[in-house]
């Protein structure tokens, strides 16, 4: 029997000229493994075939309604869908089969204005689901890359803080650790062999690394293969070692880190900020003035956006703009939509180059069955 939001949900498809599409359930399991990130490894459910190649039960509706326009249009084309059915992920708080629905767009140049059509879509879909004013939560992936490029941290730290947006207790204490000298978890017991690895070409480092551990009889853990054990230990090694990052460098990091607010507010500190450091984050931060002006032009009220520069969403493929809605009368609930921007997925599923690209995903289950 369908969900009863289905019939308002396509409804909001059709009229916002989204095409609906059903990607198969069973997907090959690598490419989820790879892009998604850990919280989905632990998650995923996944079979064999006969022939020993993997499968998993979709867990996720973004990778197969990227690749369906991969497929239908050409390299740079436009494409927008909807979809809505059940995905498979192992849940401590739910069932893990539960449905989900959402919209995706690919090929649109212009971003700002495409992320606001995208928050406009996610905002009438939870009104239409009975959450009629929620909490809208906001980040930019982008923002923290560029200040990340303009300070020109360690690569090792840039790539860090990086991910740790899909984390936010790793990021708290990443940024407690930023410019410690002070060994972590034990780095001064291999001290030696990271100082003889100095140097090296980083393939051959990682070589010797997954060599030693298999060695040790050291199996994958996770669904972690023995190279990304290795990748793991080196990253945690650099991060551990005191790369002697400036003072004043780690300081600008904590402050932009600490921005929040709504997104005019936080515009002019980015900007405060970036103009006392001699930083240029002209150009991200025009095309974050752009959307937002974007997004009163579709009558969302900007003031009522919780912007927060370490906000981010557990997912690995997230490029610039994200969101959340939750329930302002749940607050410490799990959002009940969710999105952002995700310009090099397609790249990285087989495209020529990087195709603009943003969607929303809906929980419909979060929402009630009387929705």
């Amino acid at each position: 029997m369908p969900h009863p939001a289905y019939e308002a949900f396509d409804a909001l498809a059709s009229r916002s000229g989204y095409q609906l599409v059903d990607p198969p359930i069973l997907q090959p399991a690598g490419l989820f493994l790879d892009l998604l990130g850990e919280d989905m490894r632990r998650r995923a459910f996944l079979t064999t075939d006969a022939e020993g190649q993997e499968f998993c039960l979709r867990p996720d509706f973004t990778i197969p309604v990227s690749l369906h326009h991969l497929k239908a249009v050409k390299a740079g084309g436009v494409g927008a869908y909807a979809y809505r059915g059940p995905v498979f992920r192992f849940r401590t708080d739910g069932p893990s089969e539960f449905l989900q629905a959402g919209f995706e767009n690919f090929g649109r140049g212009d971003k700002p204005a495409a992320d606001a059509e995208m928050l406009a879509i996610a905002l009438e879909a939870a009104r239409d689901l009975g959450l009629v004013k929620p909490v809208i939560r906001m980040g930019d992936a982008g923002i923290v890359t560029a200040m990340l490029d303009a300070l020109d941290l360690p690569p090792v730290w840039r790539r860090r803080l990086a991910s740790d947006l899909r984390r936010s207790k790793d990021l708290d204490e990443d940024l407690a650790r930023l410019g410690s000298a002070a060994p972590k978890n034990g780095a001064a017991a291999y001290a030696g062999f990271l100082a003889a690895l100095e140097g090296s070409d980083p393939g051959a480092a990682r070589a010797a690394v997954a060599d030693l551990l298999s060695i040790a009889g050291i199996q994958p853990i996770g669904g972690r293969s023995v190279d990304e054990i290795a990748d793991r230990f080196l990253e945690q090694a650099a991060l551990s070692s005191g790369l002697g990052v400036d003072a004043d460098k780690v300081a600008i990091t904590r402050r932009i880190f600490a921005v929040s607010g709504d997104p005019d507010s936080a515009s002019a500190e980015l900007r405060a900020i970036a103009g006392e450091a001699r930083l240029d984050l002209n150009a991200a931060l025009d095309a974050f003035d752009e959307r937002t002006g974007f997004f009163a032009a579709r009558d969302i009220e900007v003031t009522a956006i919780k912007f927060a520069t370490g906000f981010g969403r557990r997912l690995d493929y997230y490029t610039g703009f994200v969101f959340e809605l939750t329930d302002p009368a749940e607050p410490e609930a799990a959002a009940r939509v969710g999105g952002g921007r995700y310009d090099q997925l397609m790249a990285q599923l087989g495209a020529a180059e990087a195709v603009p690209a943003v969607g929303c995903s809906i929980w419909l289950d979060r929402f009630g069955g009387d929705a």
